[in-house]
């Protein structure tokens, strides 16, 4: 690996406050939102990678969990805390529609912590099931209350969602009991309209 500090463009010494900083304004610029069809995303792929692991290095070096207050953790990065769990690899899966394996692996992770409980979310959204996907991105929150990118998908995700169900309920679907109706329309809707927030 590359020195440390030099990918994250900071000084040998920085504080953990310091190596933060740099770490999160490099995940802004190498975020795979920025790089949607775009040539240079395979690129930006392997930056951020190499980014994700020089913060790790710094951070174990600082005595500190890498990641457990930055708001990005391994979002990006490869394994989890726990070691075993790609999470680089679920996201990807989710991306490309592959929701089985994607479930499988989030099934087979032995840690439950904010990566996880986000990435659950993200799954559930992609299968429709829209309040499960604002309950566990809402339980990401709360484990890791810094990080943007969780706050941006579940706000998204639950205005849409509180969107569609106040059109649902404008064209009558709830004046007959009818709130199966009317959730399957909303869920139908949400799946159909809503991209991918990552």
């Amino acid at each position: 690996m590359n020195n440390p500090y030099e990918v994250l463009g900071i000084k040998p010494g920085a504080s953990e406050a310091e190596i933060k900083a740099a770490y999160k304004e490099l995940v802004k610029k190498y975020h795979p939102d920025k790089y949607q069809n775009n040539p240079l995303a395979d690129l930006a792929e392997e930056k951020l990678q190499e980014v994700n692991e020089a913060y790790d290095a710094l951070m174990k070096n600082q005595g500190g969990r890498a990641g457990s207050s930055g708001g990005y953790g391994n979002a990006y990065g490869g394994q989890s805390r726990g070691g075993s769990t790609n999470y680089y690899a679920v996201r990807q899966a989710i991306d490309r529609g592959d929701l089985g394996a994607a479930e499988q692996m989030l099934i087979n992770s032995p840690s439950r912590d904010a990566e996880w409980f986000f990435l659950s979310g993200m799954l559930s959204y992609r299968k429709g099931w829209i309040d499960d996907a604002v309950s566990n991105i809402r339980r990401a929150i709360d484990m890791d209350p810094n990080n943007f990118e969780y706050q941006r998908a579940y706000q998204q995700i639950a205005s849409q969602a509180a969107m569609y169900r106040t059109r649902s309920n404008g064209q009558g679907y709830n004046n007959r009991n009818s709130d199966l109706c009317s959730d399957c329309c909303t869920i139908y809707l949400c799946s159909s309209c809503i991209s991918p927030c990552w």
